[in-house]
């Protein structure tokens, strides 16, 4: 027994001291069709089991967590299955010689022991005890927790196959991962389809009764792969196996049930084209070429035939060529020559009409507002005018393949969201559901192709999203799930449309969410919020959880419609450009000057808080306005505009010029002034209020460096800066660990400055 014992020992210190020669981090570079790519894998032993991480620093992904590592006899193996990865190597004089397998392809890759440094300067991000004692500022007796509002539902994302006979979504385990279940809605029977791992499952979808697809990408880093599964979680495929490449989903063939049409950046890396992919085997067919770099094809038009019929070509970065293949024709011809700022965009051909040249057309070619119309494409003129708003952009049509695609109903957003039903079915059904939700607003998240079930989305201001599910036969309505159920209704906060005029003229819109206290006359303190873009975005009447978790703290939230937001016409939308960090900051201000004069608000309790451009807001608005606020959260925010446009992603080049339209040209030596005067870098001794700073390491839209340097600078002036950084996250985070923490160090940092 005595040497059995021994024996066991020393194999176990042999395979000790073997993964002792393994432990650490291993760099390679793979030549992918002449791009030069590097990986890093990290293999760590803990308590004797080896495991293992990969990074791909030029795409932003670090700390892939790989589901299989071996070191046996000097030979490593990694894999992560669902994503189709795969290493095997051999260790010989301190260098591992392998190859790299990916989707069906092999590539050499030999690894040699390296340092790893993560992005951006890792001495700059506070220290997690330092994060928790501002997170305990926090500290008062409150019904509800932050986790309350930001822990993921325990099952959302619902959806229905084409035919109706399972229902899926997505589950959260112990452990916070979000499986995707399948259920058949005829026996219950329940499978998990996919797994989630490490990577989040960004988006998922039914292609068939049989299969599904889903979207992951590495660490945030955007680059998206599109994979399809089987309904059992057999199958798993790769549809886009390629480092360094990023995908989109264009069109799902309903009349081709195997078959959707992606785009992809796989030829290089600033442009993107589309190809028909077989969901079964992966396989790719290129249905167009983008031949001209300088001048790239932008969007593609298909028809419910996968049928190419049009795209869009981006030229000289400031004019969008429309081209349209009339039916008949042998080759596209040119149908518009526009500036980038005009719509023209098909958001269904009329498969009602005999003539295929026909379309439902968004537009704001001869109108400020976009309006849909009936265009013939061939003959280059409006048919007839189907709808429009005088206040508002419209934007939604939604028409019955089953009743030979008539239209059902025409919506646009307003203060809310409206919608006004076209059909006699539609009719009827909008009359029941009216009648069922008692004024909450609702939506058709899906429908059967038969029309036969309808799974709806129920919401208000105070209501998250509570799915049900409408049986057209029986004409009965069954709730499927609450998804936020430990929120009552009764205690969320109102959120409030108001509408004021800017200094200089201009009306806006916004909304306040105003905590009970507010409603009982008590002048509360105030979180400004200016929404992310900017250009052609806005901020929505609804739930929303920052603003109830900040009423629930007895904040107001404000949130301002400034020029050159979405939804108000070009000429609004327009007189934004070149007027970032200066007029756009004035209609925030006066909207918070606005909500001052209601008296519904602490005018000498006001935050600034923001994501995006909202934290360049945050900077500009503690540079711009120190005496109107108390502090300021910037979230992966831009501090500098001129290292901001040097770091653009590739795929982003193609924006440039426009960039340069509606910021500031930074080779116009006159705008690059400009831009320099509201770059918050160049201003840091206007700010005097306290500052705290949150970044995605592996951001690509807003390098981590934009965060770096407003901290760096910040401290060297005798600021004491919080800084949260986590190095799994991107543009904004998604692991929820990471989101509660975020709010959890956010509240205590208002709650240690708003008093």
């Amino acid at each position: 027994m005595k040497k059995y014992i021994t024996t066991i020992l020393l194999i176990t210190l042999g395979a000790i001291n073997s993964y002792a020669q393994i432990e650490g981090s291993w760099k390679g570079t793979l030549d992918v069709q002449g791009t030069k790519l590097d990986l890093i894998f990290n293999v760590e032993n803990k308590d004797g089991k080896i495991t293992s991480t990969m990074d791909s620093p030029s795409q932003g992904a670090m700390g892939i967590a790989m589901d299989k590592t071996s070191f046996e006899n000097n030979v490593l193996e990694i894999a992560f299955t669902q994503a189709g990865i795969k290493y095997k190597g051999k260790l010989e004089n301190k260098v591992v010689n392998g190859t790299f397998y990916q989707g069906g392809m092999e590539f050499p890759l030999h690894l040699k022991k390296t340092i790893v440094e993560k992005p951006g300067n890792v001495s700059l991000p506070s220290s997690d005890s330092a994060l928790a004692k501002l997170a305990g500022f926090d500290k008062a007796n409150y019904k509800y927790k932050v986790e309350d509002y930001f822990q993921k539902p325990k099952a959302s994302g619902f959806q229905m196959s084409p035919e109706g006979k399972y229902l899926s979504y997505q589950e959260k385990d112990k452990d916070g991962k979000n499986h995707l279940y399948v259920k058949n809605t005829t026996n219950g029977e329940i499978n998990r389809a996919i797994e989630e791992k490490e990577e989040l499952i960004k988006g998922y979808g039914w292609i068939n009764d049989s299969r599904l697809i889903y979207v992951m990408d590495k660490g945030g880093d955007e680059n998206y792969h599109i994979y399809a599964v089987n309904i059992d979680g057999t199958n798993s495929v790769d549809l886009t196996p390629f480092e360094g490449v990023k995908a989109n989903f264009l069109n799902r063939l309903r009349e081709q049930k195997d078959f959707i049409i992606i785009s992809m950046n796989k030829e290089n890396s600033k442009v993107f084209e589309p190809y028909k992919v077989n969901v079964n085997t992966g396989a790719l067919e290129k249905l167009f070429t983008n031949t001209d770099v300088k001048n790239p094809v932008e969007g593609y038009e298909f028809d419910k035939d996968g049928v190419l019929r049009g795209y869009t070509k981006i030229v000289n970065g400031l004019e969008n060529h429309i081209f349209h293949k009339p039916e008949g024709a042998k080759d596209f011809e040119l149908l518009f020559q526009l500036d980038w700022k005009s719509t023209f965009r098909i958001l269904s051909f009329n498969y009602a009409s005999k003539n295929k040249d026909e379309a439902y057309v968004l537009t704001n070619l001869d109108s400020d507002k976009s309006r849909i119309v009936l265009y013939d494409l061939k003959k280059k003129k409006v048919i007839k005018e189907i709808y429009s708003n005088k206040t508002y952009d419209v934007s939604s049509i939604a028409l019955s393949r089953k009743r030979n695609y008539e239209i059902d109903y025409l919506g646009y957003y307003g203060e809310k969201q409206v919608i006004e039903p076209v059909s006699k079915t539609y009719k009827d059904l909008n009359t029941i559901w009216t009648k069922e939700f008692k004024g909450n607003q609702f939506s058709i998240a899906d429908v059967t192709e038969n029309e036969d079930k309808y799974l709806l989305v129920v919401s208000s201001d105070k209501i998250y999203s509570r799915y049900y599910e409408y049986n057209a036969k029986t004409k009965k309505t069954s709730l499927l799930f609450d998804l936020m159920p430990q929120l009552n209704e009764k205690d969320m906060a109102e959120v409030r449309p108001i509408t004021f005029k800017s200094r200089d003229g201009l009306t806006l819109h916004g909304y306040i969410t105003l905590p009970k206290e507010a409603l009982n006359g008590k002048k509360v303190p105030l979180i400004v919020n200016p929404h992310g873009g900017p250009q052609g975005v806005r901020d929505y009447w609804g739930f929303n959880p920052e603003t109830q978790l900040f009423a629930s703290r007895g904040y107001a939230t404000l949130q301002v419609n400034f020029r050159i937001s979405g939804g108000y016409g070009k000429e609004f939308l327009e007189a934004g450009f070149k007027q970032i960090g200066r007029k756009a900051m004035d209609d925030v201000e006066d909207g918070v000057r606005y909500v001052i004069e209601q008296g519904l608000v602490d005018e000498n309790n006001v935050a600034i808080y923001g994501a995006s451009h909202g934290g360049y807001a945050t900077l500009m608005g503690l540079i711009k306005t120190p005496e109107l606020y108390k502090c300021g959260v910037d979230y992966v925010g831009v501090s500098n505009l001129e290292t901001f446009f040097s770091t653009f992603p590739a795929y982003w080049e193609k924006y440039r010029a426009m960039m340069y339209e509606i910021w500031y040209n930074m080779e116009d030596a006159k705008e690059l002034e400009i831009a320099k005067e509201v770059s918050p870098i160049n201003n840091l001794d206007k700010i005097n209020k306290p500052l705290f700073v949150v970044q995605g390491a592996n951001d690509p839209r807003v390098n981590i460096n934009e965060a770096d340097q407003i901290v760096t600078a910040m401290r060297a002036k005798g600021f004491e800066v919080p800084y949260m950084v986590k190095y799994n996250e991107g543009h904004g985070f998604y692991h929820e660990e990471n989101s509660i923490a975020l709010y959890k160090t956010m509240l205590g940092f208002f709650a240690q400055n708003l008093k």
